[in-house]
């Protein structure tokens, strides 16, 4: 979620609620130990404990394929506070891969035990450590065999996202993969890609028999989708937030980045998250296209208080798209 669950994120939804604990964006790690700079730049949670506003915990996640450089750096993270450390063997990106990171490690399980084993006898067992991994990079052959050196190196909990490197984000996500994994390992397996209802959560829960989740662009697109969740495991329900609740999420967030970001990357986060709120909300689509030639701060802000001001006067306008992930 490089460039989308910052800390600016993460404090909105976490303030919404719903969560146990979130991840970093990852943190790249490569031939040296990185200054504190780094990890208070990308987590600056670090300050205040490792935990957002709303005290949920921030996991620390590396991405390297040096064990003992990436054990040193996940100490230097718990040093400073991080509540957990997670490894990244999942990231599809191409500039990644191609410098030895994220996915393209899912060839190499005795390369992943090694990076896991090291990391985990380098923190301190109080802190958790964790690793995250697609079912493969080309295919799935070698799905179980990376679950089981994450388990055998000592991890906590594995995460698995229910696609291959090359598989991307294209739809459905395997959760029957996940099924296998979880009766290969005995390590909690938490269950990621594709959940973006309550809908999408009970088929997951049913095919993957995994009792954990991981959300990620679903919540971006739908903020509150934590909450939801989380409720409809407690056998609860709550309202959604509205429209009008939504807009004010999105003026709060750029107002709370431009003190510490430029103009120009604030303008572009803007339009990224409304960008991604049309997959939910379908008021969303007007306003994206109101914005997106405007490359004035100021103008934009005026644009969202406006039309947060129009659909606030008139409530009787639909606040949800009538499927998930359906633009009406």
């Amino acid at each position: 979620m490089e460039g989308i669950i910052d800390n600016y994120m993460r404090t909105i939804l976490t303030n919404i609620g719903g969560f146990n604990a979130c991840v970093t964006e990852f943190i790249r790690v490569t031939d040296q130990l990185l200054p504190n700079k780094v990890f208070y730049r990308m987590c600056p949670e670090l300050k205040q404990g490792g935990h957002t506003p709303s005290g949920t915990p921030v996991i620390v996640q590396l991405l390297g394929s040096d064990p003992d450089i990436m054990a040193e750096n996940a100490r230097l993270a718990t040093n400073l506070g991080a509540p957990g450390i997670d490894l990244n063997f999942g990231c599809p990106a191409k500039c990644v891969n191609k410098k030895n990171g994220g996915a393209v490690l899912l060839k190499e399980p005795d390369t992943i035990f090694n990076i896991v084993n090291t990391v985990r006898k380098t923190v301190n067992d109080s802190i958790p450590v964790s690793a995250k991994i697609r079912l493969g990079y080309e295919n799935t052959e070698l799905a179980i065999d990376n679950a089981l050196a994450v388990q055998e190196a000592g991890a906590d909990f594995i995460t698995v996202h229910a696609r291959t490197k090359v598989d991307g984000y294209k739809a459905p996500a395997r959760w029957e993969w996940l099924a296998k994994i979880v009766d290969s390992v005995n390590i909690p397996v938490i269950a990621n890609g594709d959940i973006n209802s309550v809908e999408d959560l009970n088929r997951c829960i049913e095919i993957s028999n995994c009792e954990n989740i991981m959300i990620g662009r679903g919540a971006v697109a739908r903020p509150d989708l934590g909450r939801q969740l989380s409720h409809h495991l407690m056998n609860q329900t709550i309202e959604p937030l509205s429209w009008p609740q939504v807009i004010t999420l999105v003026i709060n967030f750029s107002q709370k980045m431009r003190t510490t970001v430029c103009e120009k990357k604030t303008i572009a986060r803007i339009k990224q998250w409304l960008g991604m709120l049309r997959l939910q909300y379908h008021q969303a689509i007007t306003c994206f296209n109101e914005i997106r030639r405007i490359t004035n701060y100021t103008d934009v802000q005026t644009c969202l208080l406006i039309h947060k001001s129009s659909f606030s006067a008139n409530l009787s306008h639909d606040v949800f798209c009538r499927k998930p992930g359906l633009l009406v």
